[in-house]
């Protein structure tokens, strides 16, 4: 609700500065048309207080409502243009800073509620084999995020700060190599969490200790980010320094307060 008041009421006041700015200043200037000698800055604001009275007479109906019609979608334009232009702004300022942060500090600073690290992608180091298991939990995180205020995800590194690279990962890849690597990652995010949320996600990559780690950066969701789990689509919220499910009934009380328009 909060976000279609943002919209509908700055579009009716655009549409009422059209019927009060436009009509009249048309109307206006098409009379100047027709007497280009009277330019008395009296004559012309008397014209001008004429105009704006007509436009409310009754056989002005439909040509006020034209103008109405315009500024509105005028004020719609411009507000949508300064929406964007805001949003990429507040982005700029949100990667600016966590780029900034340095990837020592990160791994110093341990797990929290915006900061997870993963040993692999997909390799499991107690089998020595890929394990899907080990992706859904990624997808689980980075949705969790999503859900939640943003976060980094860093993987290559284990749950005690120690690095261990991405060397199997990138053996189980058919391009064994950092572009593999997150080619198969935003793969995973497009078919398990939706093509229209994989902007929000973004991927660096460190030579840190001799070995690499990715840093994936996760902005906050648009819309709830669900998992796709078999037929199944699953809710995660990033919680303390924990990613859990939402039971159906905490997901139904949690989307609203965080999405208010949904």
């Amino acid at each position: 609700m909060g976000f279609n008041r943002k919209i509908i009421i700055p579009t009716i006041l655009s549409g009422f500065a059209g019927l009060l700015i436009l009509h009249p200043l048309t109307m206006v200037i098409y009379w100047l048309e027709f007497h280009p000698e009277d330019t008395n800055p009296v004559i012309l604001m008397t014209l001008i207080v004429q105009r704006v009275l007509k436009s409310f007479s009754i056989e002005m109906i439909p040509m006020s409502l034209f103008f109405f019609f315009v500024g509105g979608v005028l004020g719609f334009i411009i507000l949508l243009i300064n929406h964007s232009i805001s949003h990429k702004n507040k982005k700029i300022e949100y990667l600016t800073e966590v780029i900034g942060n340095n990837l020592n500090s990160i791994i110093d600073n341990g797990e929290g509620e915006f900061q997870e690290f993963k040993s692999s992608l997909r390799w499991n180091n107690q089998s020595e084999k890929v394990d899907r298991e080990i992706e859904q939990a990624i997808l689980k995180t980075i949705a969790g995020f999503m859900n939640n205020q943003a976060g980094t995800l860093l993987i290559g590194v284990n749950d005690h700060g120690e690095v261990l690279g991405l060397l199997n990962d990138y053996m189980t890849l058919k391009k064994k190599n950092r572009d593999g690597f997150e080619q198969h990652l935003m793969t995973l995010i497009s078919s398990k969490i939706g093509a229209d949320l994989c902007p929000l996600v973004h991927v660096l990559f460190h030579n840190y200790q001799g070995k690499d780690v990715c840093r994936v950066i996760i902005e906050p969701s648009t819309r709830p980010a669900y998992v796709k789990i078999g037929d199944h689509e699953k809710y995660y919220l990033r919680a303390g320094n924990t990613t859990r499910e939402l039971t159906v009934h905490e997901a139904v009380e949690h989307i609203p307060q965080r999405w208010p328009s949904k």
